[in-house]
């Protein structure tokens, strides 16, 4: 399996603010539903619950055409619409017995479980979005030049629907 890490971080490495991003860029959510689909996301219970309303009234949406998985610490914490696990070790067990080798899975969030997973994962899937944030909450960890290596950037200026510009890294680990 592969475990890659898929994130828009600004200057600063912001990525957000109160539970919520910090920008509206329509091509980078186009760039994460394209890149996701089709495959698991793993996240964590205030990412998941920031994702809408389900259809049971409660916070957090499951993303469709993906398997959803939360990552909390909170044992009372249930979703009849998304599977949970409560430690790395259970996620790594559920993993191991639904996982094909081939299969690339995604960490798409919040900051904690970033920090959780930098050192695990083999690929970064980045959108480096050039603007500041200086009242951002959450910070992306911070990319170690001299563990990861660019494979792939695609940049894109701004324009009539995204006001900032952006560039898509993909970023894979040295040495694996």
């Amino acid at each position: 399996m592969i475990l890659s890490i898929i994130s828009a971080i600004a200057n600063n490495n912001e990525i957000g603010r109160k539970n919520d991003l910090l920008w509206d860029l329509p091509i980078d959510m186009k760039h994460f539903r394209e890149t996701t689909r089709g495959h698991t996301v793993i996240m964590g219970q205030r990412t998941f619950e920031s994702l809408g309303i389900g259809p049971d009234g409660n916070p957090g949406k499951p993303l469709p055409n993906r398997r959803n998985i939360i990552l909390t610490l909170d044992k009372s914490y249930k979703r009849n619409d998304a599977e949970v696990v409560y430690s790395l070790e259970e996620l790594d067990e559920l993993l191991k017995n639904s996982t094909k080798e081939e299969e690339e899975l995604f960490v798409i969030g919040g900051g904690q479980i970033y920090k959780l997973f930098i050192d695990k994962v083999d690929r970064l899937y980045i959108t480096h979005v050039n603007a500041d944030f200086p009242d951002a909450d959450t910070l992306f960890p911070t990319i170690d030049k001299d563990k990861w290596k660019i494979i792939s950037e695609d940049k894109h200026e701004k324009d009539e629907q995204n006001i900032y510009d952006c560039n898509f890294v993909i970023y894979e680990r040295i040495g694996k």
